[in-house]
């Protein structure tokens, strides 16, 4: 019998475990890679961004980081690992470098028969079999050219974290259309390159727009190019509980979070009634949650200097672990703070002038030569968009139950 098909979108960390699995069970996986390179998301990066989760939980279970990484690793350490990777298991001649996939469409079933199954495919098999329907790739290549490949299954390892950025939306006349210096995301900057970002960054008065990861990074890029001089302005829209590293008081969060017993904390897609009391109010599982929250809290209020800022959150820090809404800080960012390159603004929302920024309830514009989105991604959309059929693209952002 001749092996099936895999199509792979993406060569990042997922996308290359994704394939050497598939090759030991005997599959055909072929890898569509936009970028000229594997790494995904880590090959367009600050210099300043490191990994925010801890190496022992970032890793692949079968080939262990060098012994000279430690703590949290660097782009360069994030790439060499990857590549060492791929090498050692021999992915990279699976990749199709330039390769966008542009479109995904399941044909052999028809919209009524797909939404009448209660199981994909009718069975609940990965693969329905060539007369329930096939996967149609279409693949656009870098000289525009477009080429369609015949594929029994399709695994998207694309993220949530690239590719078509969040931007904030704003009243007629209130938005960048009428500011005089250039908005731009963080997306964008990355995509520079570190040393052409650098350089663009250098001797200009500064906005950033946001308090998660890129956002955080690129204030620290910052304030380590521009100093006092030119410090930087982040627009602080939603508090967060950022942390240093993933431990309280000593106790690493994989104490209190990772492991099987706090799953049971967690609401899950498709859970039953069961799971969903033990979550809701199992007994002692609110007191122990609400216990662990606040013992995390006082940890990083006492480390972190949130309540001088007026930075503390309104939510618990079991709501921002449980979302995956905080970031690691970069080191020594609050030393910046407070050596005043970088100022913190605290404002639910703003609106462009002539000149910079005017934030809600202030009527004295922070004046601006650049202004950086750190808003994130519309990781929903960008997956739906791949699709081409309404149902498919339903199962993206339907039920809460809906699993892709």
């Amino acid at each position: 019998m001749e092996s099936k098909r895999v199509c792979i979108v993406g060569a990042g960390f997922s996308g290359l475990v994704t394939c050497k699995y598939l090759l030991q069970k005997g599959f055909r996986p072929v890898v569509f890679e936009a970028g000229r390179s594997i790494g995904g998301v880590w090959t367009s990066l600050l210099r300043s961004t490191r990994l925010q989760t801890p190496i022992e939980g970032y890793r692949f279970i079968d080939f262990p980081w060098s012994e000279s990484v430690t703590g949290a690793p660097n782009r360069e350490q994030v790439m060499e690992y990857l590549e060492s990777y791929a090498r050692r298991f021999d992915l990279i001649r699976h990749v199709r470098f330039g390769e966008k996939v542009a479109g995904l469409e399941y044909v052999g079933a028809d919209r009524e028969e797909m939404e009448s199954w209660d199981l994909w495919g009718g069975t609940g098999g990965a693969f329905a079999g060539a007369e329930r329907g096939v996967w149609h790739v279409t693949v656009e290549k870098e000289d525009g050219a477009t080429e369609e490949h015949i594929m029994d299954f399709v695994v998207l390892c694309i993220g949530r974290f690239s590719g078509l950025p969040n931007i904030p939306s704003f009243l007629m006349n209130r938005g960048p259309e009428i500011f005089n210096g250039k908005v731009i995301h963080s997306m964008d900057l990355a995509n520079m390159g570190s040393m052409i970002a650098s350089d663009f960054l250098k001797g200009k008065r500064i906005i950033i727009v946001g308090f998660l990861k890129s956002a955080l990074d690129i204030a620290a890029e910052c304030a380590d190019i521009n100093g006092k001089e030119f410090p930087c302005t982040m627009i602080v829209r939603t508090k967060r509980w950022n942390v240093y590293d993933f431990s309280a008081w000593g106790v690493p969060f994989g104490y209190c979070y990772y492991n099987r017993f706090s799953e049971l904390l967690f609401h899950k897609p498709g859970e039953g009634i069961m799971l969903n009391l033990l979550a809701t109010r199992g007994v002692n599982f609110g007191s122990r949650r609400w216990v662990i929250s606040k013992f995390v809290e006082s940890y990083i209020k006492k480390i972190t200097p949130i309540k001088k800022y007026r930075l503390v959150p309104d939510h618990s820090f079991f709501q921002a672990m449980s979302s995956a809404l905080f970031a690691v800080l970069p080191e020594n960012f609050y030393e910046r703070v407070k050596n005043v390159s970088i100022i913190l603004r605290n404002s639910k929302s703003f609106e462009f002038c002539k000149d910079g920024i005017i934030l809600e309830g202030h009527s004295v514009p922070i004046k601006a030569d650049l202004v950086i989105f750190g808003t994130g991604f519309k990781g929903d959309e960008k997956l739906q968009n791949i699709f081409k059929s309404p149902s498919l693209q339903n199962i993206v952002t339907g039920s809460y139950c809906s699993t892709l």
